[in-house]
């Protein structure tokens, strides 16, 4: 049994006895006892352990515990607003018990109390709802249902483990992308305005990573402007996680090259789409959205871009939504070859080719969802990934 699964199952039962004995109890205090002596296991492989609740899954380290699957604790903690627990060392025994008092009392109140800033005030135990905010941002300790400031760090660590599972194992691993998701969508919803947590490229080598997560953000925003079901929503999203898959195959050095492409480059980068979708349909046929949209996400509504059609025909309704969140992000991203767009460049550009390149009424749904949320770039530091910042816009360029 790994040291997450270890004390997870042991915070559980803890949590369990601590609603049979009274504080001071020894059946009591042997279970804290225990259960600490397991986060200390953990801890001491790593430091600055953090776990989440999404949906029912238990996400440690940006990968689904399937071994929890069916525990119930993650939705009990889910639904007191304890999405993400967070330690930091160094954690003692006394804070450890606290924390363990508090969501024993959220467990047990109907309403909790606000005002008590105790609850979510231990300086090595940060724990409350996923969502994302600026660094300016006070901390949110005040509140019983406060959310905690991150930088995405488990959500991009899954999306680079998703894409050496598909490179070396020859695996797809779905529950962890679709969980990615599920995260990303808690995130966008935190706040009372919809928020959209963007990452800002830091190194050009996290541009497929960074890229997958702000398409699938950018989607699912997108598919609820446009008055789409949650089930559309989250599909969607999925296929926006996993649009360029077929890079997976491409040489970083091709991927992050600063000059123009050869022609036996450019053919190689033309063939993601195809790669991509065979990827995703060899490994996971329940994906069938997502693999048109990878194969089709490069198509213009005139026919041009790539791959050609031998015979003319419409894309997917979704393939035409992703493209437009593609190429915003692409344009709004630094390039090796350019600076990044500023947003309302981008956005001019794109409605310029509404009804050309690009579905017009998709364009139109896009534009008033991108004027009326709230951004939220978060950089993703080389060294330091919890880290952040809210970016300024760039100067834009001259010229696509």
């Amino acid at each position: 049994m790994s040291d997450p699964l270890r004390f997870l199952t042991s915070m559980g039962q803890a949590l369990s006895t601590m609603s049979l004995y009274s504080t001071g109890h020894p059946a009591r205090e042997r279970a804290i006892d225990s259960s600490f002596e397991q986060l200390l296991n953990l801890m001491a492989t790593d430091a600055n352990a953090q776990v989440s609740f999404i949906d029912g899954e238990v996400v440690y380290k940006g990968q689904v515990i399937r071994e929890l699957k069916e525990w119930d604790w993650s939705t009990k903690l889910a639904k007191i607003g304890v999405q993400r627990i967070e330690f930091i060392p160094p954690v003692l025994r006394e804070d450890y018990d606290g924390f363990l008092n508090d969501v024993h009392e959220r467990l047990n109140q109907a309403a909790i109390d606000t005002t008590e800033a105790r609850q979510m005030g231990r300086a090595s135990i940060r724990f409350g709802a996923i969502g994302v905010r600026g660094a300016e941002t006070e901390s949110a300790v005040t509140i019983a249902t406060a959310t905690i400031a991150y930088s995405l760090r488990e959500e991009v660590e899954a999306i680079a483990w998703i894409h050496d599972e598909v490179e070396e194992a020859g695996t797809l691993p779905l529950l962890e992308a679709e969980t990615v998701v599920r995260s990303l969508s808690i995130a966008m919803h935190s706040e009372s305005q919809m928020l959209l947590p963007l990452l800002q490229l830091k190194e050009f080598d996290q541009y497929t990573t960074t890229h997958s997560s702000n398409v699938s953000v950018l989607a699912m925003a997108l598919a609820e402007q446009l008055g789409l079901g949650p089930r559309e929503v989250r599909e969607f999203g999925v296929a926006g996680l996993l649009h360029d898959l077929g890079k997976v195959r491409i040489p970083k050095d091709i991927l992050t090259k600063p000059g123009a492409f050869t022609d036996s480059e450019r053919a190689l980068m033309r063939r993601h789409p195809v790669d991509g979708a065979k990827i995703i349909l060899e490994r996971e046929k329940r994906l069938d959205t997502a693999a048109v949209v990878a194969y089709e996400h490069h198509i213009m509504l005139n026919g041009g871009g790539y791959p050609t059609f031998k015979f003319p025909r419409d894309c997917h309704y979704a393939s035409k939504l992703v493209h437009v969140c593609d190429v915003y992000d692409a344009l709004c991203t630094n390039r090796p070859y350019r600076e990044a767009w500023h947003s309302e460049m981008a956005l001019a550009y794109l409605e310029e080719k509404g009804g050309v390149e690009f579905d017009a009424e998709i364009i139109t749904a896009f534009a008033a969802m991108a004027r009326n949320s709230s951004f939220q770039r978060v950089v993703l530091e080389k060294e330091n990934v919890d880290q952040l910042q809210v970016a300024s816009p760039a100067a834009p360029p001259s010229s696509p």
